[in-house]
């Protein structure tokens, strides 16, 4: 039974601005407040609240175009890009969205102290906040809007995307915007479309009668005239640039900056203020990027700030996947600095930090009008861009006179380089989500000097809190601590959330209409064929150790139509040194525990699976499970955490490279299905290009087109995503025995319905 809102409940929640118990509000209660009660009454209450309250107050921050034109002619500035972490909040913030169904919010409060650390040590101009493709993290995203704003007094920029958003959508959130004080959007097209029945079901919009998004947001540029149209002069407005080109279905091959140039120029003279670019490494071709507009005939960019787009290394896979979504070219000088490296995350940083602060260095030279700014992609993370900030003297000087005073009175801090050897080769078929796991190896030798502050100490990962930290410093992916503000970062900077260009897909996955077709991809891949990646794979090779257990994998997908898209065997007591399964400093040990993630039909799991599972002895697996409508179901409870790949290594503390738990599982399974959805959309879309206005549903291969489609949104609404563990790490049989000898009697060959 869903519970009576009235204006006195929302009153309540709001002036508490505590936690709540979510369990005692069913989903049916989100689908109450969105979106109608959120405009008609929660920013009312939140307007009173901060006209009432001595405590809170509404701080109404400067645009970015003024701040940076109260800099000297001669200055420099940096702003900072943070993301919401993808494991909800709990709380109640006096500014709601949407309430969210978590009761993990440590990742949160996690980047809250990580945001007070670099606010105080690094103090930049302003920071951006990124927003979730279709609004689907709204609530996350002005929950940090609101403690950057509010709380530590950051002038905040408003990451904003509407391709995927009706015109409602997009009217609460400016509205949002507004009752937080901030005052700078920057106004995206975001992810290309997805269909409509998938968009209202994930939305929530089922009963709100919200036209097609596409109808009146197609491009940035209509967000950009319609925020002018109805907010006027209140915003101020930047627009994205690609320095490289820009790449999605329009352009699927040739990536030319000329080709973008008149959709970049009606953007500013719809309304544009500033101009915020797609990461990029190769500094020759930003120079003739910006040069281009500067000297542009039309005289729109000759004034207007232009900053450039930079995004510290964290690792190399990280990198390599980061440009290939986003066609961001390597130069091959930086590439070989990073081959020679790639075996060591913390090399690789180090390298980064070199390679990154000569491409600040050398935008410093270049010759234009006004001061030059550079924006950050942090993916959440401090000590990289810290050390950058650091070395290129970007950081401007305190302006409180006590604090420094404080810093002057510190002592230098000792800069630290690796002497580790981090590449842990665990946890997936496609070696993808597993290289970029949390390490927390500390780095060992010391040299140089900096003069810094405490919290410039801290986030540098020196001083008596180092921990604090770089406890998460390695990117989290799919198997990473849940509780870290930089896990599994969304590269928000591709137009599709598949892991190859768009335009690649049908060449490499076909159009599956059947189970079998979907089968035969999956074991293909897995017997080193075509395709060498999957959909929910980053890497396009198998991991090594893939071999140890592959006539399991393929058993599961063959026999089975089950799909694997993640594994890995059991270890026990490598040593780090292995070709295959060694990771870590030299003279330690590694340890694995088996487990397979992998889609099977709903009907599979509840009649065969899950009941096999229950039988199992104590401690003997652990199960997790989940479907695309969020149903879920697991063998643990909700504070359970399974280290799946740990090792030991002298002088050092355990460390946990991989784990499972049900923040994470809960995370990706979202993620994992929406990529069903996306795979199916892209198809669907060609099928409509295909069959064009002759209504000829057989030409072009169209009606193939549209089969696909159906079934593989029939894969996604009729599968679970099932993550099994097995604890026998010195004996990894028994995991693949119970999967395997479940459900014997039924009949072969049944698959998706």
């Amino acid at each position: 039974m869903t519970p009576t809102f009235t204006s006195t409940n929302y009153e309540s929640l709001i002036y508490q601005n505590s936690a709540f118990e979510i369990c005692k509000f069913k989903n049916a209660v989100r689908d109450t407040l969105w979106p109608g009660p959120f405009a008609t009454k929660i920013l009312p209450l939140v307007a009173k609240k901060r006209t009432e309250s001595k405590t809170v107050s509404i701080v109404l921050m400067e645009k970015l175009t003024d701040k940076i034109a109260s800099l000297s002619e001669n200055g420099s500035y940096f702003s900072l890009e943070f993301f919401p972490p993808k494991t909800p909040m709990v709380l109640i913030s006096l500014v709601l969205f949407r309430l969210t169904c978590s009761q993990n919010k440590q990742g949160f409060s996690n980047l809250q102290k990580r945001l007070e650390r670099m606010s105080r040590a690094l103090r930049p101009l302003f920071v951006t906040v990124t927003w979730g493709a279709g609004g689907s993290t709204a609530a996350r995203s002005l929950e940090l809007a609101d403690i950057c704003q509010r709380q530590l007094g950051l002038t905040t920029c408003l990451h904003l995307t509407c391709t995927n958003m009706g015109r409602k959508v997009v009217d609460q959130a400016l509205e949002a915007a507004k009752t937080l004080g901030i005052r700078n959007i920057l106004a995206l097209r975001g992810d290309a479309p997805r269909d409509d029945e998938y968009r209202l079901k994930e939305e929530g919009f089922e009963e709100q009668g919200e036209a097609d998004s596409n109808e009146e947001f197609t491009w940035a540029v209509d967000l950009v005239r319609y925020i002018r149209r109805t907010h006027g002069d209140h915003f101020c407005i930047g627009v994205a640039a690609y320095p490289e080109g820009h790449t999605d279905e329009a352009y699927p091959i040739e990536q030319d900056p000329t080709q973008d140039l008149p959709y970049l120029i009606e953007k500013v003279r719809a309304g544009a203020d500033f101009i915020m670019t797609q990461l990029f490494y190769d500094v020759s071709a930003y120079l003739r990027f910006e040069t281009m507009l500067r000297e542009h005939e039309s005289g729109v960019f000759a004034d207007l700030p232009i900053i450039p787009g930079l995004m510290p290394i964290q690792s190399f896979d990280i990198l390599k996947r980061t440009t290939k979504l986003s066609h961001s070219k390597l130069p091959p000088k930086l590439l070989e600095r990073l081959e020679g490296v790639k075996g060591d995350d913390e090399a690789v940083k180090q390298v980064g930090v070199d390679a990154l602060s000569e491409i600040v260095k050398a935008l410093q030279r270049r010759k234009f009008a006004g001061p030059q700014g550079f924006h950050f992609y942090t993916l959440n993370l401090e000590k990289a861009v810290g050390y950058i900030l650091e070395r290129c003297q970007l950081i401007p000087p305190p302006q409180d006179d006590k604090q420094a005073d404080h810093d002057s009175d510190l002592p230098p801090l000792a800069m630290k380089n690796s002497t580790s050897n981090l590449n842990p080769a665990s946890t997936t078929e496609s070696n993808s989500r597993s290289n970029a796991v949390r390490r927390s190896l500390s780095m060992s030798s010391s040299s140089g000097h900096l003069a810094a502050s405490s919290s410039l100490a801290t986030t540098h990962g020196t001083g008596p809190l180092a921990r604090e930290a770089t406890w998460d410093d390695y990117p989290n992916g799919r198997f990473g601590d849940a509780r870290s503000p930089a896990f599994a970062p969304t590269l928000s900077y591709s137009p599709s959330t598949l892991p190859i260009p768009l335009h690649l897909a049908p060449a490499l996955w076909g159009t599956p209409a059947t189970p079998s077709a979907i089968t035969k991809l999956f074991t293909s891949h897995l017997s080193g064929k075509s395709p060498s990646q999957l959909p929910w794979s980053d890497s396009t090779s198998l991991s090594p150790e893939t071999a140890i257990i592959l006539p399991h994998l393929l058993a599961l997908n063959s026999r089975r139509n089950w799909w694997t898209i993640a594994s890995q065997p059991a270890v026990d007591g490598v040593a780090s040194s292995d070709d295959i399964h060694g990771w870590g400093p030299a003279g330690g040990f590694v340890f694995q525990k088996p487990f397979v993630e992998f889609f099977l039909p709903a009907t599979d799991w509840h009649q065969i699976l899950r009941p096999r599972l229950e039988s199992c002895a104590h401690g003997q697996v652990s199960w997790y499970a989940g479907d695309c409508a969020s149903g879920f179901e697991s063998s643990e409870g909700r504070e359970a955490v399974h280290a799946v790949t740990w090792g030991t290594f002298p002088g050092r503390e355990i460390v946990t490279a991989t784990m499972v738990e049900e923040v994470s599982f809960r995370a990706w399974a979202e993620e994992a299905f929406g990529i069903w959805a996306e795979w199916a959309r892209y198809i669907g879309g060609r099928a409509e290009a295909s069959i064009g206005g002759s209504g000829d549903q057989d030409g072009n291969g169209a009606g193939e087109k549209i089969r696909a489609k159906r079934f593989l949104r029939d894969c996604m609404e009729g599968c679970w995503l099932v993550n099994v563990i097995g604890h026998e790490f010195k004996n990894g049989g028994d995991l693949w025995s119970i999967l395997l000898e479940a459900g014997e009697e039924r009949v072969e060959g049944t698959g998706t319905s």
